[in-house]
């Protein structure tokens, strides 16, 4: 498999996918490629707009891509597709739609073919087994909590270790830590702004200047930085 997952898409001040199209670009490849990319998270603004806004970074570095609402058979557009690419927004919706479609097994197979994988944020969630360390809130019933399952563990994508000044709720750590207290046989990876986790040739690897938090029931979590090999999380 060759899979791309990004915590988020656009850092503050910076135009949309900025920071990781270059690494997309490579991922790619320097041939033109359509990607069919999945609009589903969105939900206060139209499928047409967000395909509107990722063509437009795609086309920048030399590759497109087309939404899959625009096809009457989404499993052949899945099963013909160059590239599939996944947006951020909310995971919830995302897993709806996705069960809806009947799209989790066709896109599943696709990418363990060898077909290439790119998301961000809810698109980094789908690719665990479950959406159960999303930040997102339940707006939907999603149908079944299972995702796609192309690695064995979850992404708690846009970490954040800070506990601000005044806050007295449960912080993402606490949060992650219930879900494990729970799920004790699977890691978590707190996926930092700014980076992403990079699968080729077998190797995970973090790409990025941040550290990635590693969660583990029964374990003193870890960080690890863009020098360290990831696969043995598989």
């Amino acid at each position: 498999m060759r899979l791309l997952l990004l915590s988020n898409s656009t850092n503050p001040g910076e135009a949309y996918l900025e920071y990781p199209r270059h690494e997309i670009r490579r991922f790619l490849g320097e041939k033109s490629m359509n990607a069919l990319f999945i609009p589903y998270a969105a939900v206060r603004f139209s499928y047409d707009d967000y395909e509107a806004k990722v063509e437009n970074r795609f086309a920048e570095i030399g590759h497109h891509v087309e939404s899959i609402h625009r096809f009457r058979d989404p499993v052949k557009a899945v099963e013909e597709a160059d590239a599939i690419v996944i947006g951020g927004g909310n995971t919830w919706r995302l897993v709806q739609q996705m069960h809806m479609n009947g799209l989790m097994e066709p896109i599943r197979k696709k990418v363990q073919s060898g077909t290439p994988y790119i998301g961000w944020s809810a698109g980094s969630n789908v690719a665990c087994p479950t959406l159960c360390t999303t930040n997102d809130m339940p707006v939907v019933n999603p149908v079944s909590f299972e995702t796609l399952n192309l690695v064995p563990f979850q992404i708690n994508p846009h970490f954040l270790d800070a506990h601000p000044e005044g806050f007295g709720g449960e912080t993402r750590e606490e949060r992650i830590l219930e879900f494990l207290e729970l799920n004790p046989e699977i890691y978590v990876v707190g996926l930092r702004e700014s980076t992403l986790l990079c699968l080729e040739n077998n190797k995970l690897q973090l790409i990025g200047e941040r550290t990635a938090r590693i969660f583990k029931k029964g374990q003193k979590f870890r960080e690890l930085d863009s020098t360290e090999d990831f696969s043995f999380l598989f």
